[in-house]
């Protein structure tokens, strides 16, 4: 019987209340239907004794013997209801069955655990509830005015052996290599194998060295282009926080940079003519723009001299293009900023994908002899990627910032922190086709630009290992019998991403110094600390336990249907609201912890 450990996608961690509703959860429509719910005497409806009406319109009673087949399937069902109530109470609306094993005294409970999606489609509690926690991770990391230190441990004896012991086997594979012992050489890596899952588990990170070196990729040329500018490169200090204006004031900058123009669009960003607008370069651009930002923060530290700070969320422009807003620590002036905007360049030096060589009616094949792709005419095989690269003598593409470069300065604690925080964070629970208006009421021309630019996506390759390789006469790495040529799983071809495959939201290391478990446990910590200040002891709380976590089969007959699920999230929630509030009533005044738990200064 497998187990699942607890972790911040599955289950909650049982010595932390991670779970714990802070902040109201409630929209104002959602809190008047509740309220509707809870009293319908005065919220009635003139068409109430009309079963078809709105939901908030039935009547309280009904007799389903004198009604219709078409009344009664306008009737909301229990999942429904359950589903509104799991939603104004901030409960996931799909939560995941788990079996939990109390291993001290050996009772076995199912609980609910949160989905822990980040979309508000599939589950808006959730997504809502992530969304927040990026929120505190954002306000704490961007106003810092001490330096967040990082000390690592001192290596343990354990550890030091274990790498000792590799290191004697290192260079024994080495000789047995030299010899030609095949033999031994893969005992040696059974055992090397072994000792890098011991390292692993004694707590050491990084990277370990393999035993046989990969081979060297080709390098390119550095040296910037010469229609781009130069930049000044000052030496690195090694600070994050900001400098102080006056004596007090430590401001931080709001930057927001966009890609350049592809052609004339109208207010709804669908292209004037889309005959003339450039789809190809929008959709490599799009595809591109993660390497252009990383290029981005790279400059901009050599030029400013001072390790920056970051936190910056992507999202798409009404014309579809990606665009980016980043919460800086520290000031830098504006016109730096711009100049390094200006000069800031990505150059893909992937093979030339300008015309497609296969296509639906001819595509290349696989043969199980040679272990490659060949032509489906002469049967000969196609080239690697890595000969295909070999060839290049300059870039395939350039991909480069746009004109425009927004730049202000925030201070720290103030209104307008909190509205560009909300800001930031404003679209992550949507899809990327979601934020760019492709919804319902999207127009046609918007749908038109929409398909124009998925339709170029779905024949650009999105990584070395990307099957659309194979349309343009290319083998992509890593090339197997199982690939179809021109069918990626990629998210870069998807509609609901447009390009924008990779992270939504990138800090940088040294922001805050936690990780999003960290902001969670905090969360935890917080509350336990003011349950215990009054003396409330909740149940499962860290002296519990410990528990082991089992995801069990869809046919075992212990586990609950969905509507009972929510219903026991639901009446926990409450229980839960209960003690947090009685405890925030028993302190007589506001909280002096001022840590993620607290509530959000944006909405």
């Amino acid at each position: 019987m497998a187990t699942i450990e607890p972790n911040a996608a599955t289950a909650p961690d049982p010595n932390t209340r991670t779970s714990f509703p802070h902040g109201n959860h409630l929209l104002p429509a959602e809190e008047n239907r509740y309220r509707a719910m809870a009293n319908p005497a005065q919220h009635d409806d003139p068409q109430r004794g009309d079963p078809l009406a709105a939901p908030s319109s039935l009547p309280t009673t009904v007799d389903p013997g004198s009604m219709t087949r078409a009344q009664l399937a306008a009737l909301p069902l229990t999942t429904d209801v359950a589903l509104a109530i799991a939603e104004q109470h901030g409960v996931c609306v799909r939560p995941i069955a788990m079996r939990r094993i109390n291993t001290t005294t050996g009772r076995i409970d199912i609980v609910p655990v949160s989905c822990g999606s980040t979309r508000d489609d599939h589950c808006r509690p959730c997504a809502d509830k992530a969304r927040r926690l990026r929120m505190a991770q954002c306000r704490q990391g961007w106003h810092l005015e001490t330096e967040p230190v990082i000390e690592r441990a001192t290596p343990t004896e354990t550890q030091q052996e274990l790498m000792t012991a590799r290191a004697d086997l290192f260079a024994a594979y080495a000789q047995c290599k030299t010899n030609g012992d095949e033999v031994s050489c893969e005992e040696i890596a059974d055992s090397v194998a072994e000792l890098d899952a011991k390292l692993r588990a004694a707590g050491v990170r990084g990277r370990l060295t393999p035993l046989d070196a990969p081979s060297k990729p080709v390098k390119r040329s550095t040296r910037r282009r010469q229609d781009a500018p130069d930049l000044p490169r000052r030496p690195i200090q090694r600070r994050t926080v900001g400098q102080v204006f006056a004596g007090r004031y430590r401001p931080s900058t709001f930057l927001t940079l966009t890609l350049d123009s592809y052609g004339r669009v109208d207010s709804d960003g669908a292209a004037v003519d889309p005959d003339r607008y450039d789809y190809l370069r929008a959709a490599r651009d799009a595809i591109h723009f993660p390497a252009l930002v990383d290029r981005f923060w790279q400059n901009t530290r050599r030029c400013v001299g001072w390790e920056v700070q970051y936190f910056g969320t992507v999202e798409p422009q009404k014309r579809s293009a990606p665009h980016y807003h980043a919460a800086i620590r520290g000031t830098i002036p504006r016109a730096e900023l711009r100049a390094i905007t200006k000069a800031t360049y990505h150059q893909v030096w992937w093979p030339p994908h300008d015309q497609l060589i296969y296509t639906d009616e001819r595509l290349p094949r696989w043969d199980a002899r040679a272990k490659c792709f060949t032509d489906p005419d002469t049967r000969t095989p196609l080239p690697s990627w890595d000969q295909a690269c070999e060839q290049l003598t300059e870039p395939t593409h350039v991909i480069r910032f746009g004109e425009q470069v927004h730049v202000k300065g925030i201070l720290g604690g103030s209104e307008e922190a909190g509205r560009h925080i909300g800001y930031l964070t404003k679209y992550l629970t949507k899809t990327i086709g979601q934020a760019a208006g492709l919804g319902e009421h999207a127009t046609d021309a918007q749908r038109e630009h929409i398909r124009r630019l998925h339709a170029e996506l779905q024949v650009t390759p999105c990584s070395p290992r990307c099957t659309v390789w194979l349309l343009y006469g290319i083998q992509p790495k890593g090339a197997r019998h199982s690939m179809i040529p021109g069918r990626c799983k990629g998210k870069a071809h998807q509609l609901d991403h447009l390009g924008i495959a990779g992270r939504r939201v990138l800090v940088s290391r040294k922001w805050s110094n936690k990780t999003l478990d960290d902001h969670r446990a905090e969360r935890g910590a917080f509350v336990r600390q003011l349950l215990e200040a009054v003396g409330i002891h909740p149940t499962h709380g860290p002296g519990e336990g410990p528990y082991q976590w089992e995801r069990p089969a869809p046919t075992d007959p212990d586990i609950p249907p969905r509507p009972l699920l929510l219903l026991h999230a639901i009446a926990e929630r409450q229980r839960w609201k209960a003690e947090y509030t009685t405890a925030q009533l028993a302190t007589h005044g506001p909280l002096v912890d001022n840590r993620s738990a607290t509530r959000d200064q944006a909405a």
